[in-house]
């Protein structure tokens, strides 16, 4: 299906440099298309800086016409016939057309170079990616009904869902990340073949899966592409201790779905994010991972107690350990898992302020445990309180407000964010006539409990309590 496309009906505008490009190659004798996302996009309103076009000019011939007009240009992917370019902020790639033949033993597609745009568009992904803008023309080219399912909000492959799959099972992770951005539904026949066909994406690189997750969880709704995930057995491949969460309940119901449970938390996250000038700006790839996570370690450690009652000692602990593992497997950066882990491990640490309350030290050491975390820790541990108890639900968030009022407290008097002893090692080592080594360790651990559990004192009170601790230790008497 080919028509004139009418630019009035468009909710986003077409950026001029797409008319610029157009007008370039159609000079030079060769066709040139806006396709996939970015025309996709224009029909939802909104315009990327990542601009994909698609020639039947071959590298050679697509670097001759744009060398002189882009702003700068490489030729990194030219072996996929791929040359990308920068031009008035744009991000721009041309790509001559492809027939793409797989190895269904290859984690990477093998690339033919193909002579036509309809061939090029069958072998995308998606429907609503199989779109194309003929330039300068702007002849829409719709061959699978794309603007179709597009205002349907269904996902549908442009051939077999079976055979697209086979085809890069990574195909499968992309469904779920356009559920979650796109609040597209699959056709039942996209989930059918993502059930029966799970176990391929084995074949895909630990880094291509988790370059997918990421888009994922920064999606507006990541909660329905896990769920898709977990549906259709993607996700014992991808992250199997989410499927584990659907635990059988008892016969009495006596805990909460832990599954359901930590959808309602990465929603609840999610909304809790700050705007762009905040401190936790979404969509925040921490927190929601986080959020997602928190709960895992409760299949290892759940228990039945007598009288029914259910129980999780140290899932918390359990979690911690077990989100470091999958994040490393699926090859996320250190930072990534050292924050995601810490939270996982911090999450439950609040239960128990509403009770009994806590003495100033217990809040300082609950800033200085989580560090940079906070902002984070306080909108996970606030998601996490799902219950449907009004009264406990009220009760909860009343404690987490004063929690947080007695840290803004502290924090006008004292640096909560960054506590330090009072004196440092330099101080330590002049006072008490010692060498670096573990005793100046021990030192300042001894003053940094003093401080966490006393407040900030003034140096001659910190060198007091110093000068005694000394006394009562035996290297004291080797140094008198």
């Amino acid at each position: 299906m080919a028509h004139l496309l009418d630019t009035s009906t468009l909710t986003a505008p077409l950026p001029p440099v797409v008319l610029e490009v157009g007008g370039l190659f159609d000079a030079a004798g060769h066709e040139l298309s806006l396709v996939g996302g970015p025309v996709r996009d224009l029909f939802l309103g909104r315009v990327s800086p990542d601009l994909d076009f698609t020639t039947d000019a071959d590298p050679d011939q697509t670097l001759a016409v744009v060398r002189r007009w882009a702003d700068a240009y490489w030729e990194i992917g030219r072996a996929f016939g791929t040359i990308g370019l920068r031009k008035d902020g744009h991000q721009i790639e041309i790509t001559t057309y492809r027939a793409e033949a797989y190895d269904p033993s290859s984690r990477n597609p093998t690339v033919a170079f193909g002579t036509n745009l309809h061939d090029d568009l069958e072998r995308r992904d998606f429907t609503i990616n199989a779109m194309a803008l003929r330039l300068p023309s702007l002849e829409l080219v719709d061959p699978f009904g794309g603007v179709r399912d597009l205002h349907a909000g269904v996902l549908r492959t442009p051939g077999t869902p079976t055979s697209s799959f086979s085809d890069d099972p990574l195909r499968m992770m992309r469904a779920a990340r356009f559920v979650s951005q796109l609040g597209v539904a699959p056709a039942p026949e996209v989930t059918e073949a993502m059930t029966h066909m799970a176990e391929r994406i084995s074949i895909i690189s630990a880094e291509r899966v988790r370059d997918e997750l990421v888009k994922l969880i920064q999606g507006k709704a990541p909660d329905t592409g896990i769920d898709l995930m977990v549906e259709t057995g993607l996700a014992e491949y991808v992250m199997p201790e989410v499927s584990a969460l659907r635990l059988e309940t008892d016969e009495h119901h006596r805990h909460k779905d832990v599954y359901q449970h930590s959808l309602t938390v990465l929603r609840q996250a999610c909304a809790l994010e700050s705007d762009e000038d905040g401190p936790v700006p979404g969509p925040d790839v921490v927190l929601r991972l986080a959020a997602l996570l928190h709960d895992i370690g409760k299949p290892a450690t759940r228990k039945f107690e007598p009288g029914g009652a259910v129980s999780f000692r140290h899932h918390d602990a359990v979690g911690a350990k077990l989100a470091g593992k999958r994040l490393r497997e699926l090859r996320f950066d250190n930072d990534t898992i050292k924050a995601v882990a810490r939270l996982v491990e911090l999450h439950m640490r609040f239960y128990g302020y509403g009770e009994a309350g806590w003495s100033d030290s217990a809040v300082r050491r609950y800033v200085s445990d989580a560090g940079p975390l906070l902002e984070r820790l306080h909108r996970l541990t606030r998601s996490d309180v799902t219950t449907r108890n009004r009264r406990k639900a009220e009760r909860l968030a009343f404690a987490y407000d004063d929690l947080e009022a007695r840290i803004d407290a502290l924090a006008d008097q004292e640096e909560l964010a960054s506590i330090r002893p009072d004196l440092d090692g330099e101080q330590i080592m002049a006072l008490l006539g010692v060498r670096p080594g573990p005793v100046v360790g021990r030192a300042y651990r001894f003053l940094l409990e003093e401080r966490m559990e006393h407040g900030p004192h003034d140096p001659a009170e910190a060198q007091t309590k110093l000068r005694r601790w000394w006394g009562e230790q035996p290297e004291s008497q080797e140094n008198p």
